[in-house]
């Protein structure tokens, strides 16, 4: 299990526009999202660092789903050599989770180059204005450490964004498995 940290763009960064699909070839883009906060996780299935937060994910999803904030999942790595990340696995994941959420195929991972992602999770948070206003941990807690999984840092940034305030510019970036390149 290799350690990847986030690599923490500059706060203010314009969100890259995308448009991709889901497993079921549903699309879904950032220009969906118009005036309303958007939260992009770049995630897989496989991941020690997703698995140990997937379920506290879903929770969140939902949970800030209903305060306003639009949310989506991006699958960047590639699942020809990383066959649990198939886009079917992805549905069936989504499905086992709950995730209220669109959990998004990069099959070109270009979406994934235009945020500057590196790992698995990597959490960009944008306001309503879709500037980036957090990007980081979801909070403190790591596979094998005895912390629990409370989502902490990201909830006190989507409170700040939903509240139309920026959150503290003090950030932890996220670690997690690197992103599977082509």
């Amino acid at each position: 299990m290799s350690l990847t940290p986030s690599t923490m763009i500059e706060l203010g960064s314009p969100l890259p526009p995308f448009r991709l699909a889901d497993a079921q070839g549903h699309a879904t883009g950032s220009d969906d999202y118009p005036d309303q906060p958007l939260l992009v996780v770049f995630m897989c299935n496989h991941c020690p660092f997703v698995k140990h937060l997937a379920d506290a994910l879903a929770d969140f999803g939902r949970e800030y789903q209903a305060k306003g904030l639009a949310v989506v999942g991006i699958n960047s790595n590639d699942y020809r050599r990383h066959p649990q990340d198939r886009p079917e696995k992805m549905l069936e994941e989504a499905r086992a989770r709950g995730y209220t959420f669109p959990y998004l195929v990069d099959e070109t991972q270009e979406v994934a180059r235009a945020f500057q992602a590196a790992c698995t999770p990597d959490i960009f948070l944008f306001d309503r204005d879709h500037r980036l206003a957090y990007r980081g941990q979801f909070d403190a807690s790591r596979p094998g450490k005895e912390l629990p999984v409370t989502g902490e840092d990201l909830r006190a940034a989507a409170d700040a964004v939903l509240a139309g305030h920026a959150p503290s510019p003090h950030q932890q970036p996220s670690i997690g498995c690197n992103i599977k390149w082509k």
